[in-house]
């Protein structure tokens, strides 16, 4: 099939040279001249593993294209795939429709022949509505159908999350349309994955109510952790106990930061203001918010606890910043509130994060980036374990300590309390 993206950020890119994998042909659109050519000089401009490697195949081979000439690619294609982005609206909450609707507009001015028009974008319910009403302006309804198609792709696992997923929804109302979304998908169902069909708001909800249920795990088994830190249990053993009830599952019942990233805070957001516009108590999902939100403070306050509550000129070093492993992603990380906060508590900040270098601390002074474990853990007074990459799992800590002696804050329980005692370090860890 012809198949154009709109947007080449995470969501357009990853699915474009995925789709592209499969056989298809693709065009890679966006305004960004700059993005364009990085790609068409084999760049990538952002950080995904293996993701380099499938869209130079792809790109070689001559199944996937980039190109700022949006007319020319929607005019080229059966399939239109909206991804770009939906930030959240500083004083509202709600998700900013500002680039899903511009691409809309420029979509009705290409229109030649029919076309299914998809949104991929994370938009709340209605979008839907809204793209049909503008493009009905400039082109008869015969020659366009609107659908949801929802990604769920997760940073640092994005590859194997398109070909192996756990589900495909599409939401739409015209049953052609919907077998022609299943044919497109068919290599993917025949290896196994579920294929669900809804209406367009169905499916729209779906995203928006499976992202805010996974946060609202996660902030559950913090909350839980805090307990076990309380009462001398080991969360671990709470976690797994939970975990093998089938209605619960074990996946997201790992407690470490607040949540972070691209999607759960500004989804979770999103769907509460929502909930208000059509007057639906979301009361469970807003305490998960406020929860989210104090779990960055209560993080902080204790390593200010570990230190004796005398911060200044405290050397500590972070072992990732990133939300999570696999992705340069620093979106609601939980070091954007740690490291400043201490930092102006007149600690000196060292980092390290595979991904490298981070803008958004470039301006603190006192704040300074190492290029591997040994030179940012040297002569500090607490190591934190932040993020979990996997080269943070078997890290020779009694080496690195030989010229300074240092407590470790591990945040993701990667290693055993029990051999930390042994090994003669002061650690502290998450619920147990």
């Amino acid at each position: 099939m012809k198949i154009c993206m709109i947007g080449t950020g995470y969501v357009g890119l990853v699915s474009g040279a995925c789709f592209a994998d499969l056989g298809n042909d693709v065009w890679c659109v966006d305004k960004d001249h700059h993005k364009i050519d990085m790609l068409n000089n084999n760049e990538i401009p952002i950080f995904e593993p293996g993701l380099k490697e499938l869209v130079n195949k792809n790109n070689q081979q001559g199944r996937l294209n980039f190109t700022t000439n949006l007319k020319f690619a929607v005019q080229k294609s059966e399939i239109i795939f909206i991804c770009v982005g939906t930030p959240t609206l500083k004083k509202k909450g709600s998700a900013d429709l500002k680039y899903v609707l511009q691409a809309a507009n420029e979509i009705s001015k290409c229109i030649n022949k029919f076309k299914i028009i998809v949104t991929k974008s994370t938009v709340p319910i209605t979008t839907g509505d809204k793209i049909e009403k503008i493009i009905s302006k400039k082109r008869s309804k015969r020659l366009y159908e609107v659908i949801s198609n929802p990604e769920f792709l997760r940073e640092g696992e994005a590859i194997r999350d398109f070909r192996f997923p756990d589900r495909i929804v599409v939401g739409s109302n015209n049953k052609k349309v919907t077998k022609r979304l299943q044919s497109l998908y068919d290599p993917l169902i025949k290896k196994g994955a579920k294929f669900f069909s809804t209406n367009r708001r169905g499916a729209e909800l779906i995203k928006y109510a499976s992202n805010a249920f996974l946060a609202t795990k996660i902030s559950y088994i913090n909350e839980i952790a805090n307990l076990c830190e309380k009462t001398g249990v080991n969360v671990e053993d709470v976690s797994l106990g939970m975990g093998l009830d089938q209605r619960i599952g074990s996946r997201f019942l790992r407690p470490g930061p607040a949540y972070g990233g691209s999607c759960f805070p500004k989804d979770t957001k999103a769907i509460t203001v929502t909930g208000d516009q059509f007057e639906a108590d979301l009361s469970i999902i807003k305490s998960v918010i406020k929860s989210n939100d104090k779990r960055r403070l209560l993080l902080t306050n204790r390593v200010k606890m570990i230190l004796s509550n005398k911060l200044k000129m405290k050397k500590i070093a972070f072992l990732g910043v990133t939300f999570k492993p696999n992705t340069d992603d620093m979106r609601q990380s939980t070091s954007l509130l740690m490291i400043p906060k201490l930092h102006k508590s007149g600690a000196i900040i060292n980092y390290y994060d595979p991904s490298g270098e981070k803008k958004e601390f470039s301006k603190l002074k006192n704040v300074s980036f190492f290029d591997n474990i040994n030179s940012a853990c040297n002569k500090v007074d607490l190591v934190i374990i932040h993020t979990e990459w996997e080269e943070f799992k078997a890290i020779d800590f009694k080496k690195i300590s030989r010229t300074k002696k240092f407590k470790i804050y591990d945040m993701r329980n990667l290693y055993s309390k029990e051999m930390m005692k042994k090994k003669g370090f002061d650690y502290y860890s998450i619920g147990r």
